[in-house]
């Protein structure tokens, strides 16, 4: 956590994954950012993963650091209360969609220089979420082992991780013009205009349109060079790449298959060193080569060479072997610290993922309970005194931890 954003405050009404991450990304640089949920939670309050308690992992994870304001958004005077607060933030992030009382125009008739920033499905406003948008993209046919004829669904949510990027870019972006001309801004972030501008700035698109035809799959081949995972004499699989001419050269050079490298050049008239699209061409020769040399290897030994060789490497793991042994995902790194969340799990936390050089890191803050800030944050904000904040309670408007 650091604090250049400490005078930022954000104002989030959202649910799930795209959104949250946005406004996570910017409180782990300081800002305040207030999550406004319904009493009781909002639709991601019991997502998987849970913890034996029944409370989501995934919650915390998504809100560590957040204020939590519980307000009864189905009844006009708790849509009044979180209206309030939205204006009084200025900075408004949410996945609902625009209309009624969260509908940018209703807002900036309270304040007319609000940034609001919505995440949607679709740009015609028809709902999807990252599954169904990958769907869409044609990664599906891409991913998998070669021969296989349907679709392979990918676990982590690409495109929700870089909206919730693009969120926080477009805010900050937003709040800069503001503080320079008193604009405001309405922001839209579908995750399909996401996810197609994407696939065509990695050159998907000019490809199909060049060649007429879709990239078949290709297993775990790195795309046009030399890459793929191997096995080594004790079982443990590796991902090896040889992407630049430094890195090819290391790892023929470590691994001594020099001699049966040429050997492939002079039958095939490539140049593997200058060439990385000829090693892609040849991958199946190249990989029988590289195969053999690794399965003569215990990985422990392997990696010793690699390492000294500068080569680009890493073994692979399931999330339990790399908490026992990756040091990158432990308080050996200072991005993570211990802490205890309201669960009651003890685990790796992690702050900003950018370390600011030479600035001292703030520590790590849990995810918080269910409306623990509501009080203060009504009180701070909106300047309610207590006995009107009782009454709220009292009425069931609002609710606390």
């Amino acid at each position: 956590m650091y604090a250049p954003l400490d005078d930022l405050r954000v104002a989030e009404v959202a649910s799930f994954i795209a959104a949250p991450t946005g406004t996570l990304y910017l409180r782990e640089l300081g800002a305040d950012v207030l999550r406004i949920d319904p009493v009781g939670g909002g639709p991601d309050r019991r997502r998987w993963p849970l913890a034996p308690g029944g409370d989501s992992l995934y919650w915390e994870g998504l809100n560590k650091g957040k204020r939590s304001v519980a307000i009864d958004l189905a009844r006009p005077e708790g849509r009044e209360l979180a209206t309030a607060l939205i204006a009084a933030c200025g900075i408004f992030v949410t996945n609902l969609p625009d209309r009624g009382s969260f509908a940018h125009a209703a807002l900036a008739a309270r304040r007319p220089d609000l940034i609001s920033l919505r995440v949607m499905g679709w740009p015609d406003g028809r709902p999807a979420v990252d599954y169904t948008i990958n769907a869409a993209t044609g990664y599906p046919m891409m991913t998998g082992p070669e021969g296989f004829t349907g679709p392979v669904n990918h676990v982590l949510p690409a495109w929700d991780l870089v909206t919730g990027a693009l969120v926080a870019a477009n805010l900050l972006a937003a709040e800069r013009r503001r503080n320079a001309s008193g604009r405001g801004a309405e922001i839209a972030l579908p995750l399909a205009d996401v996810a197609f501008s994407t696939l065509a700035r990695l050159g998907h698109v000019a490809e199909v349109t060049a060649r007429g035809v879709d990239r078949p799959r290709f297993g775990n081949d790195l795309f046009g060079a030399f890459g793929r995972d191997f096995e080594t004499a004790d079982g443990a699989r590796i991902m090896l790449i040889g992407l630049t001419a430094r890195q090819w050269s290391a790892l023929v050079e470590v691994l001594g298959i020099a001699t049966s490298v040429a050997r492939l050049e002079a039958e095939t008239g490539a140049d593997f060193a200058a060439d990385e699209g000829a090693r892609f061409v040849h991958r199946a020769a190249l990989g029988a080569i590289f195969a053999a040399a690794i399965a003569a290897r215990d990985r422990a030994a392997l990696g010793a060479l690699l390492d000294r060789a500068g080569a680009t490497w890493s073994v692979y793991r399931s999330v339990k072997e790399a908490l026992a042994h990756e040091p990158g995902l432990s308080v050996a790194n200072p991005v993570f610290e211990m802490v205890t969340h309201p669960s009651g799990v003890r685990h790796p936390t992690p702050g900003a993922a950018a370390t600011w050089r030479g600035e001292d890191r703030r520590p790590v803050p849990r995810a918080p309970l269910l409306g623990e800030h509501t009080d203060a944050v009504l009180a701070e904000i909106l300047g309610l005194p207590d006995h009107e904040i009782a009454r709220l309670h009292d009425r069931g408007l609002v609710a606390g931890a």
